[in-house]
């Protein structure tokens, strides 16, 4: 004891008692812990709720079953062991001797319970397996659920650009209206206001300056006065939709019952953007591809039209009257929200890619009484083909003559007979036979003598019914180049800075490259090729089918996309399709029946 009272008499000693005695119990047992078994500790702890509440499983079997049945079993020498129904065979074939009969019959039952073993192993992991694709299923089905509301925001916030976007033109043209008052408010009042002597003088300068000028100078310059020029210009958009990147490629996105005839022309200038349909029943609809609705008609045109473009708020039409009449659409008075039809608010906020009603509002009267810009007189036979870019307007026609057109003062500037320029290349090749060379599939009753054309500052392709496709030089008018190799009539044709592609009714499809004017590469069809448009990615075209036969260039597959593949199943027989147009993977097509398809392809 002495010792003992010695020891606790150590001030050392005494401050690590004090210290213990104002230590708790739960402090004394996590300091005898280290840092990284306190923090498993801390996270492998559950609360008494926890474990109360712990979900039912439907498995049969217990996790350690789990485990063993998923452990690998192992023979000796290491490898997995596989059991074989020769096994089982070698077994039963061998007949043991009376003496070892015990001894086979131990080793015959320890054999038949390894194999119920292993079979009840196989059972356990079969229902894990089972138990990880319902689990799958479940994940994809909430995933396939999120996509559904991120498409619907997205929808959402593309219908809000669609109305910005239309606000944003109206805004324009509410500007340009008020600067034209204002220029005129300018000019009164300059006119109204008091002169001086000084400012009735005419110098020796003046005179000089006057008598130094052109007469044509003199007179007001486009820029001056509100030309046709002038009022061609469009607004482009300044966004981009997106919604149909992220459909699968087939996807139908609506249906639209745009007229009660064959559909004979139609164009779009983007995704969800404005769509103009041509057809038999001599109508031209403008339409809303983002809601499905109908904006307006287009009123003037004395016959069907043949051949339309839509570049930016500009559409460009040619009509069996022998016109060509261009439109502004952004002067049509339509409101994307649907208040103007009829409808409420309310009943807009759907997905933008969801079919509209089975019967919707038609468009008030007059809404594209303000859209006709000027007309373009020339030809004297029905219009087949035409083409804008920049400046430049071209038009083909049935009196086998191309026509370039001067938008600012509207009248043709040139004139490109074809059948001399195919007789001119005759000559030159000193062959004997006719100027126009007959294809072996002709078909004059079905074919238009130019069947598609296609310009770009000063260079011209043209696709005409003797299956030639001729390159001309806009600056001299002569043919530059003639690429010979289909046998019927061209009825489609595209070009980029490399290639050119055809298509005809030869019942081919063939690319040609613009370098050497050789075939690069080519494709055969069961039906005549009536429609064709590429873009970065793809290469649509109608055949003569319920379908739009597609080929992927990145690929180098091809695929069929279009109301024959879905609608045979629920015993409907779609029309024929006549045309086709894609954009971005954005496809629209026009069917003999007046239906037109839209489709993410």
């Amino acid at each position: 004891m002495g010792q003992v009272h010695k020891q606790l008499s150590r001030p050392a000693v005494q401050r690590r008692m004090f210290s213990m005695a104002r230590t708790s119990p739960t402090d004394l047992v996590r300091s005898k812990f280290s840092t990284s078994e306190i923090q498993s500790r801390a996270l492998s702890y559950l609360s008494d709720d926890m474990l109360q509440n712990i979900p039912e499983d439907e498995n049969a079997y217990s996790l350690f079953q789990g485990f063993q049945a998923s452990f690998p079993e192992l023979t000796d020498d290491g490898k997995r062991h596989r059991r074989r129904a020769s096994r089982g065979r070698k077994m039963i074939e061998d007949t043991p001797s009376p003496a070892n009969s015990t001894q086979h019959l131990h080793k015959l039952k320890q054999g038949r319970s390894t194999l119920l073993h292993e079979l009840e192993m196989l059972a356990i992991r079969k229902n894990m397996a089972s138990s990880e694709i319902r689990e799958i299923d479940n994940k994809i089905a909430n995933l396939s659920g999120m996509r559904r509301i991120i498409l619907d925001r997205l929808a959402g916030l593309e219908q809000e650009e669609g109305l910005l976007e239309h606000d944003i033109v109206d805004m324009e043209s509410r500007i340009e209206v008020a600067e034209v008052l204002v220029d005129e408010a300018e000019s009164i009042a300059a006119a109204n206001a008091p002169r001086t002597d000084e400012d009735d003088l005419v110098t020796d300068q003046d005179v000089d300056e006057f008598m130094s000028k052109s007469v044509y100078e003199k007179i007001p310059s486009a820029s001056s006065t509100p030309s046709r020029a002038k009022r061609h210009k469009s607004t482009r958009r300044k966004s981009m939709p997106v919604l149909h990147e992220h459909f699968d490629p087939g996807f139908n996105i609506r249906e639209i019952k745009a007229h009660a005839d064959q559909i004979t022309a139609l164009d779009f200038d983007v995704p969800f953007g404005t769509m103009v349909s041509a057809s038999l029943d001599d109508t031209i609809k403008v339409w809303d591809l983002n809601a499905g609705r109908c904006i307006g008609s287009l009123e003037g045109h004395t016959a069907s039209v043949r051949a339309l473009q839509v570049e930016d708020n500009i559409l460009i039409t040619g009509s069996a009257d022998a016109t060509v009449r261009l439109w502004d659409l952004s002067k049509a008075h339509y409101d994307p929200q649907g208040s103007r039809f009829g409808r409420d608010d309310e009943e807009d906020d759907g997905m933008a890619f969801e079919n509209p009603d089975d019967q919707p509002v038609d468009p008030p009267e007059g809404s594209m009484a303000d859209c006709p810009l000027f007309v373009l007189q020339s030809h004297v036979d029905e219009i087949t083909a035409l083409h804008l870019r920049g400046d430049v307007l071209v038009s083909g026609s049935s009196d086998k003559t191309l026509r370039q057109w001067d938008l600012e003062k509207g009248r043709c500037i040139q004139t490109l007979d074809v059948m001399w320029a195919a007789a001119q290349a005759s000559a030159s090749l000193g062959s004997g036979e006719g100027t126009w060379r007959q294809t072996s599939r002709q078909a004059s009753a079905a074919a238009d003598f130019v069947g598609a054309l296609q310009v770009f500052e000063s260079a011209l392709a043209c696709g005409t019914a003797d299956g030639m496709v001729r390159l001309w030089d806009l600056r001299s008018g002569q043919v530059h180049r003639s690429l010979v190799g289909h046998t019927g009539p061209v009825t489609c044709l595209q070009f980029d800075d490399v290639h050119i592609v055809t298509g005809s009714l030869d019942r081919s499809i063939r690319i040609w490259d613009l370098r050497t004017g050789s075939i690069f590469d080519a494709y055969a069809y069961d039906n005549p090729i009536t429609s064709m448009m590429f873009d970065s990615r793809r290469i649509v075209s109608a055949a003569c089918e319920d379908v739009v036969k597609v080929y992927d260039k990145m690929e180098s597959r091809q695929w069929d996309c279009g109301a024959g593949i879905t609608e045979p199943e629920d015993g409907r027989t779609p029309a024929v399709v006549e045309h086709v147009r894609i954009k971005d993977g954005y496809m629209v097509e026009g069917r003999r029946d007046g239906l037109v398809g839209v489709w993410a392809c």
